[in-house]
C-alpha cells in the first residue's frame, strides 16, 4: 500500500522569532485538513514528522547540542532540549486526537542511534506496526545518543529519511511557510533535479529564525541525495499557510501546488 511522510515545518506551527510559541491557528486548521484528507480517502497511510520550531532549536542552540556534549553541564541541557521538543510533540499530538486523527507520538531519542552526528540505526518496527494498526505514528526533530559526540541533534528530515529505506514511501511532503522553493526573481521553481540544481544554488539561503539543523540549501541537497538513492520516492515542498493546501497535496500529490524534487 501507498504510504506518505508529511512533515509540518517548525517555523510553520510555532513563530521560530519568539521562544516556545505556537502558532494556534495555524496548527488547528493543518490538524484538521490531515482528518479530512483521512476521511476522503480511508485508506491513506500517513507517517508524520514535525519540526521543533521554537521550542527545540532555540533551546539545542544554547546548549550547542548539535555538536556534541561532553560534561554535566552539557548532558544537563541534552536534556532539556529533550523535553522542548517532547512538549511540543505533545500538544501536536494531543490536537490531532481531538481532530480525530489516530496518532501516535514516537520519539526518535529513544529509537535512533548516530555516529558523529549522522543516524546510524533506527527502530522501523514501531512505525511499521503503528501503521498496520491504522495508526499516524509522529516523529520529531530530537536529541540522540552519538557514540562520537556522546550526544547530538537530529532534524525532522533526517529521522525521516531514515525511515526511508525500509518505508518505502512514494511521496515525502514537506509542508513549511513558503509556496516552495525560490528562485533570484522570489518565483516558486516547479522542478528541481540533479540537472537543475546547479543553476538554481545560487537562489537557496538559510532559513527564518533559529535553526540548528542547516537552512532551505543543505535541506534541497539532502533531498535530491535521497530521490536518487530511492527513485520510487517524489518529494514536494510546499506552503502550509494556505487554507485547504495541505489536504489537497495529501489527496493529490502529484498535481498539487509547490517545487517538486525527483530524480533524473
Amino acid at each position: 500500500m501507498e504510504t506518505l511522510f508529511l512533515k509540518l515545518g517548525g517555523s510553520l506551527i510555532t513563530d521560530k522569532t519568539k521562544v516556545e510559541r505556537v502558532r494556534h491557528d495555524v496548527l488547528l486548521r493543518l490538524v484538521e485538513e490531515i482528518a479530512q484528507a483521512r476521511r476522503e480517502n480511508p485508506a491513506l497511510r500517513l507517517v508524520l514528522g514535525q519540526g521543533s520550531g521554537s521550542f527545540g532549536h532555540v533551546a539545542a542552540a544554547k546548549h550547542g547540542t548539535r555538536h556534541g556534549v561532553t560534561d554535566a553541564a552539557g548532558w544537563r541541557g541534552f536534556a532539556e532540549v529533550s523535553d522542548a521538543a517532547a512538549r511540543l510533540n505533545r500538544m501536536v499530538v494531543a490536537e490531532l486526537l481531538l481532530a480525530g486523527v489516530p496518532a501516535v507520538s514516537l520519539s526518535p531519542s529513544a529509537s535512533v542511534g548516530c555516529v558523529d552526528g549522522r543516524i546510524q540505526t533506527i527502530a522501523v518496527q514501531p512505525v511499521q506496526a503503528a501503521l498496520a494498526a491504522g495508526l499516524v505514528p509522529v516523529v520529531y526533530g530530537d536529541v540522540a545518543f552519538d557514540s562520537v559526540r556522546g550526544g547530538t541533534i537530529v532534524s525532522t528530515e533526517e529521522v525521516m529519511m531514515a525511515l526511508v529505506a525500509e518505508i518505502r514511501p512514494s511521496w515525502l511532503l514537506l509542508a513549511g511557510e513558503t509556496t516552495g522553493v525560490y528562485d533570484l526573481k522570489e518565483q516558486v521553481i516547479p522542478l528541481i533535479t540533479q540537472a537543475n540544481y546547479a543553476d538554481i544554488e545560487a537562489a537557496l539561503g538559510g532559513s527564518r529564525g533559529t535553526d540548528v539543523t542547516g537552512g532551505m540549501a543543505s535541506k534541497v541537497q539532502s533531498m535530491l541525495a535521497l530521490v536518487e538513492q530511492f527513485p520510487q520516492l517524489s518529494i514536494r515542498i510546499f506552503s502550509g499557510l494556505e487554507p485547504g493546501n495541505l489536504a489537497q497535496t495529501l489527496l493529490n500529490p502529484a498535481e498539487a501546488n509547490g517545487t517538486l524534487l525527483r530524480a533524473n
